[in-house]
């Protein structure tokens, strides 16, 4: 693409429109922008977005304009089968995402992180690892801030650590990182993929590009994941909880990379398995990254975990608080109601993606919760899982300030009370930030001594 020559549509005025389209507009290109949401932010961006040399199109002129254009880069949020780039298609256009885009002006390596889970923590850890006098990482993508937009603090000498939803991979098509990790794959997303081989092929497409030079991360322990290293040119490395790998694995409740011992597991700062899995890829990235033994541990040993995923907020009247507002979808949920050690008073319910939720009732049947709070959208779908699952210890309620004064009823002194919604928050919330921060003030608003 040589930007001076050629024009472009964005489509959708998200973070990853709104860098796109500046990224565009600074390397000369002509630009058009197009979201038909009226959501005052969405109407402030493009506004500002014109201020810089963008040019707004409406519906109506949304056909004369994809004539007009070279290239339609959509944000994530707009799916492949939009009615816009069926018609780009239909014209010979290329369609390309934001994440394509910065690829193509990126200097610096890249390493990827994608899967339905584990994600967020693992390319903080990574950043927190990777990030030293020798190297700049900078975390972005997926994880908040899109990579088009970090470019200007990116070198020969920095690292992206990023990010990548299945959304970016439906419009990836040279996409190269140096490394690219695979977490796990579970069911998630099906209202927009449809079905499961759809979904694993786009988790795939990471890999599509890499050869013989760069470096496959994955999770040995997950089936599906593993039969990416039949199909990859990339030289793969692995990490397991279960087995000794060629990569990073435990054995008697220590780490290892390869043979040569890292850390105990008991040293990690978070719990739960799935967080020991996020810890030993993030191990192999550091070691292909040639980053020493004891300075890999001594990072691993100070990480806090990230906000939003088994946040713990604080105890209110002898009640513990964890904000897990980034579970959005049951395996996520169900790794962190496997987490907590007390009686635990869990509230679900969002936007429904089209995923089942029988199987959560029944695991849930056997945990620790000793009540749900069903919320938002998907609660009566929610309702009727619980009913097959003949699980008893349900309240219902559409408001999620409502469902959270439920809970902390409900709750009693040595409980937990989590938020892990098994949904996105689509229904209520511009996202799951947004929600998990409703949650921490509602938190904080709580009158110690005060249950009512």
């Amino acid at each position: 693409m040589y930007f001076k020559t050629q024009k472009f549509l964005v489509v959708g005025a998200s973070r990853s429109g709104i860098a796109a389209t500046k990224l565009l507009i600074e390397n000369g290109a002509v630009c058009y922008i197009y979201d038909d949401s009226e959501s005052p932010l969405i109407v402030k961006s493009i506004e500002s977005l014109v201020g810089l040399g963008a040019i707004t199109v409406d519906k109506t002129q949304i056909n004369e304009r994809l004539d007009e254009v070279d290239v339609v880069v959509l944000s994530p949020g707009v799916a492949i089968d939009h009615e816009i780039p069926i018609a780009a298609k239909k014209l010979g256009k290329r369609i390309i995402g934001e994440l394509e885009l910065g690829f193509t002006l990126c200097k610096s390596p890249i390493v990827a992180v994608t899967g339905t889970n584990g994600k967020t923590t693992t390319c903080t850890l990574i950043r927190d690892i990777l990030n030293d006098e020798n190297n700049r990482a900078v975390l972005c993508g997926n994880a908040g801030i899109p990579l088009s937009a970090v470019l200007g603090d990116l070198d020969k000498n920095s690292i992206a650590v990023a990010e990548v939803s299945s959304f970016q991979l439906e419009t990836v098509w040279s996409f190269c990182p140096h490394i690219a990790v695979i977490t796990n794959i579970t069911p998630d997303h099906l209202s927009r993929h449809y079905n499961m081989e759809n979904y694993i092929f786009l988790k795939g497409k990471i890999l599509s590009n890499m050869r013989e030079s760069e470096y496959a991360v994955l999770n040995h322990d997950d089936a599906t994941v593993v039969k990416f290293s039949e199909k990859t040119k990339a030289k793969c490395v692995f990490f397991s909880i279960k087995n000794e790998v060629n990569g990073a694995y435990v054995s008697d409740g220590k780490i290892y990379y390869k043979g040569k011992y890292i850390m105990d597991t008991a040293e990690i700062p978070i719990g739960g398995a799935h967080n020991v899995l996020n810890v030993l890829a993030s191990v192999c990235v550091a070691k292909i990254m040639g980053i020493a033994d004891d300075e890999i541990a001594q990072k691993i040993r100070i990480f806090k975990g990230v906000k939003h995923r088994i946040q713990f907020i604080k105890t209110v009247d002898g009640v513990d608080y964890y904000n897990d507002s980034k579970a959005t979808n049951a395996d996520a949920t169900l790794k962190a109601v496997d987490s907590m050690k007390k009686p635990t008073v869990l509230i679900l319910g969002g936007k429904d993606k089209g995923l089942p939720f029988d199987g959560l009732f029944e695991r849930l049947k056997n945990s620790e919760v000793k009540h749900v709070v069903l919320t938002g959208e998907s609660r009566y779908t929610l309702l009727e899982s619980a009913k097959k699952a003949k699980f008893d210890c349900v309240s219902v309620t559409e408001d999620f300030e409502i469902a959270f004064k439920i809970a902390k009823i409900a709750a009693k002194d040595g409980d937990c009370v989590l938020l892990s919604p098994a949904c996105s928050s689509f229904d209520a919330f511009s996202d799951y930030e947004e929600r998990g921060d409703k949650f921490i003030s509602l938190v904080e608003g709580i009158d110690g001594g005060n249950k009512s």
